[in-house]
């Protein structure tokens, strides 16, 4: 190895650029802005005022955080809905009224006094709702007309009753409970926030609602297109920030008992900078409870911070608005850019050597010389199929393969003219094999491991494997479930090809050329998963070994293929038993006299192996180049090897003139045929192996013809 090559290796090996690609891909951007603007804000007001983190100050904070909480949840639903509501702070000092007039006035029990409160709020809301939801009024106007209104019967109200309404003859205990009491040190007010925000948060992820709204907010067109009831879901958000914002103002109103009419006033600037600076979008669609948290965090620690520092009044206004100023601005630029320097940042190419290319031209000698030996084969389901990527047989001779359309097909036997969709599983069956009880086990592209019971049932198995531990992104879920063989004692091990890319983007992971692969094991008698391998290069077909041990499984990137001994004294090792092939493996099935099969699905080219050496080369050509004009591996023209356990190349089969099954990513021996795959073909080939045994069949082989298990 040059020196050259070795810093390269060490060079893109030791700074994994695509990780900066996985964090702005997963929305790690939106979430990090507000923590990095937290963390800011702690740092300068501790240093400007020494106080503000102390015991006594963050106890105060925490009252006002839990009475802010509940505004910001309830203006993040109308956010996300795609709407505003500048009426909080009349409603805040309406429903504040309200509780204090109920309590010291008419002297009324908390049972009482809360739902009035509640609904007191949650009125004001649906007024909103009904102009903004179901009349289609401007939100900003109809909320601003709304502030003006409610402000104004706020202080009607005050001059009549706010004597009555500050002071009471009969103390009652329950109530001050609620603005002075903690729970654990925790202010009671905040610990009810959190149950809220929890509930929430359940609400907007986890629930039918939460779907519906974040479908409203990012087009309300569409939503309505597809059946929703968009002026209902719309409605409701604004009762719900009517009712949240009485929660707040109940807390308020038990610990100060103000009825000043400054009450509420600059409310709403506040809590739509809590809600924007958190990460939530203005215009819809984007927004969660965890950003309304740390975005009211900030905005109550610079409150705090501006009123200690003895600004003038309207100064504190006039820095919150420049806060929430900027934050709209950020949000706006990063979301108008954010493809663009995705683009630039998600694909990250890197080094990567391969072994030189062996010879396969016609004459050359070589155990790959090309022939013409698939030049004739059969073909079966000719124009029905689309990308049946793995082919298997059953007991009765019956042929199932995968289609692009979800379906599983089974063709029938003797004559393969016939056939039926066998199960509809829904994304792209990909490696298949039979289990002991003659179910078929599937690997489907987006969805993770199936099987297909004898009723046709289809079982998901897993679609997750344990989180790498030192992982910066969240692996566990599975992308591309590839291929598949299952172990004497019902494990099952499969491949995913990458974790990197989706179905339909698959070949980017080949101009990465990284380790984004890896080998994960189920186990069906606690129905647990986990990784075996990883940092694999696409790795693809798997395939046990007789030892019962081991099994062989392909990488394709890698051009070579690799023996893994899972169990036994050897266990954990791994030896590449064919480190250079001339092209790209995909599955590996057993062969009648003990070796084994695989299939080359392209080959490689010298222009592609030196670009694969020039990981800048391909950085620039992503960022400067067309998609559709990028350079991928040869695809299109492939061939069929046979060879031992020791890696020796025994057979190789070739459609010379590319007309029958000029790509191949399955082989299948049954009965002294070769029935072949192809994940960019129209049909199933057949080739009668001379010499084989004509009785041998992969699944009596290995399962002893246990039909009924």
């Amino acid at each position: 190895m040059s020196a050259s090559e070795a810093f390269m290796r060490w060079r893109y090996r030791l700074i994994p650029d695509h990780v900066v690609g996985e964090i702005l891909s997963k929305n790690w951007i939106d979430n990090a802005i507000p923590i990095i603007f937290l963390g800011v804000a702690v740092a300068i007001f501790s240093t400007i005022l020494p106080g503000v983190m102390t015991t006594g100050s963050l106890a105060i904070l925490a009252r006002v955080l839990g009475e802010y909480l509940f505004i910001a949840m309830g203006m993040t639903l109308v956010l996300k809905a795609g709407g505003i509501d500048l009426s909080v702070g009349s409603n805040f000092a309406l429903c504040n009224f309200g509780a204090l007039y109920l309590v010291n006035a008419l002297g009324l029990p908390l049972i009482v006094v809360i739902p009035a409160v509640l609904f007191l709020g949650g009125l004001v809301g649906a007024v909103n709702g009904f102009l903004v939801g179901y009349l289609r009024l401007r939100a900003f106007l109809t909320t601003l007309v709304t502030l003006i209104l409610v402000r104004a019967i706020v202080e009607l109200l005050s001059l009549k009753y706010s004597v009555a309404a500050s002071y009471s003859t009969t103390p009652v205990p329950q109530w001050d409970f609620l603005g002075a009491a903690d729970i654990l040190g925790v202010p009671f007010s905040l610990v009810v926030a959190g149950v809220v925000a929890v509930a929430t948060h359940i609400l907007m992820t986890r629930m039918r609602f939460g779907w519906h709204l974040s479908a409203v907010g990012g087009s309300r067109r569409s939503a309505f297109n597809i059946g929703l009831p968009v002026k209902r879901i719309v409605a409701q958000t604004y009762i719900f920030s009517g009712v949240f914002t009485a929660a707040g103002a109940l807390f308020y109103a038990s610990r100060l008992g103000s009825t000043s009419g400054t009450v509420g006033v600059g409310l709403e600037i506040i809590i739509l900078t809590a809600a924007v600076l958190g990460g939530n979008s203005l215009g819809g669609g984007r927004g969660s409870v965890a950003k309304t948290v740390i975005g009211t965090m900030i905005v109550v620690l610079v409150s705090n911070a501006l009123i200690r520092m003895g600004l003038r009044t309207g100064a504190s206004e006039l820095v919150l608005g420049s806060i929430m100023l900027g934050a709209v601005a950020i949000d706006v630029k990063w979301m108008k850019n954010r493809l663009k320097v995705l683009n630039k940042a998600y694909v990250s190419p890197t080094f990567l050597s391969l072994p030189p290319n062996p010879e396969t031209r016609e004459g050359s000698g070589s155990v790959y010389e090309v022939n013409n030996k698939l030049g004739d084969v059969g073909v079966i389901g000719k124009g029905e199929l689309d990308g049946p990527e793995d082919v298997i047989l059953d007991e009765d001779d019956n042929l199932y393969c995968g289609s692009r359309h979800g379906d599983v097909v089974r063709f029938f036997a003797p004559d393969y003219t016939r056939h039926e969709v066998y199960a509809h599983i829904g994304g792209h069956p990909l490696g298949m094999a039979f289990n002991s009880d003659q179910e078929l086990v599937v690997c489907v592209g987006g969805m993770g491991l199936y099987k297909i019971t004898r009723d046709r049932e289809v079982v998901k198995l897993s679609d997750e494997t344990n989180r790498s531990l030192l992982s910066v992104i969240d692996d566990s879920r599975m992308r591309i479930a590839d291929d598949l063989d299952i172990a004497p004692d019902g494990r099952i091990f499969f491949s995913e090809a990458t974790i990197r890319y989706n179905t339909s983007e698959w070949m980017l992971d080949a101009i990465e050329a990284r380790g984004n692969g890896r080998l994960i094991c189920y186990d069906p008698r606690d129905g647990s998963s986990r990784t075996v391998l990883s940092n694999l290069k696409f790795p693809n077909g798997i395939c046990m070994t007789d030892d019962g041990e081991s099994f062989l499984f392909a990488q394709t990137w890698d051009c070579s293929i690799t023996r893994y001994w899972y169990d036994g004294p050897k266990k954990g090792r791994r030896e590449k038993i064919i480190p250079d092939l001339p092209g790209y493996p995909d599955n590996i099935n057993r062969a009648s006299d003990g070796h084994f099969w695989c299939g080359l699905v392209g080959m490689r080219s010298p222009t592609f192996d030196l670009a694969l050496r020039m990981p800048q080369y391909r950085k620039r050509m992503v960022y400067r180049v067309a998609a559709d004009e990028w350079m991928y591996p040869n695809m299109n023209f492939g061939c069929l090897i046979k060879f031992d356990i020791d890696g020796n190349i025994l057979e190789v089969l070739w459609d010379r003139e590319g007309a029958k099954h000029p790509s191949l990513t399955s082989i299948r021996e049954h009965k002294g045929k070769l029935y072949l795959g192809g994940l960019f073909n129209d049909r199933i080939g057949v080739y009668d192996i001379p010499g084989a045994d004509p009785t041998w069949t992969g699944i009596k082989h290995y399962w002893g013809g246990k039909k009924d298990g």
